[in-house]
């Protein structure tokens, strides 16, 4: 696995249990993963193997395909970024980010994942979205940033 992409799951990882939130030692308590292992994985120190991916799955909030797809152990297909922690995408958007590279496509549900969990904790967070992933992803194209903005103010069944 490249050392980006290794870096970027570290950082994934680390984000979503801060903004859970959860320290290290309860999500070793949640997934029976010692905090020193998951203390390297979100160093970049290790990846983490699929294994330890899926014990660290559900106390992160993530779906384990979602997961997989983040760590390149599977690759996103159309049928699986159709969907979002279980929830479906809308045809078109799934059907314009099946078009993008992996990284944007495995980005892009980082991005949707995190904010998703925002949400769903009512934290009431201004990050500056738009800023942010224009800085975070340069890669990022507009009309992907458009279409994220979008399933935000506009959520699947919301």
């Amino acid at each position: 696995m490249a050392e980006d992409n290794k870096n970027a799951l570290s950082k994934i990882l680390k984000q979503r249990r801060v903004t859970i939130p959860l320290t290290l030692q309860e999500l070793a308590n949640a997934s029976g993963v010692s905090p020193s292992h998951l203390g390297r994985i979100e160093r970049g120190e290790r990846f983490p193997s699929a294994r330890i991916l899926r014990k660290i799955a559900k106390p992160l909030n993530f779906d384990e395909d979602e997961l997989f797809t983040l760590a390149g152990y599977l690759s996103a297909q159309p049928s699986s970024v159709s969907s979002l922690g279980g929830r479906q995408l809308d045809p078109y958007v799934a059907a314009v980010l099946s078009q993008e590279p992996v990284e944007i496509q495995r980005a892009v549900v980082a991005i949707l994942s995190v904010m998703k969990s925002m949400v769903a904790k009512g934290t009431g967070c201004d990050i500056g979205f738009t800023e942010y992933v224009r800085t975070k992803y340069p890669g990022i194209g507009e009309d992907i940033i458009t279409m994220i903005e979008d399933i935000l103010e506009h959520p699947p069944g919301g």
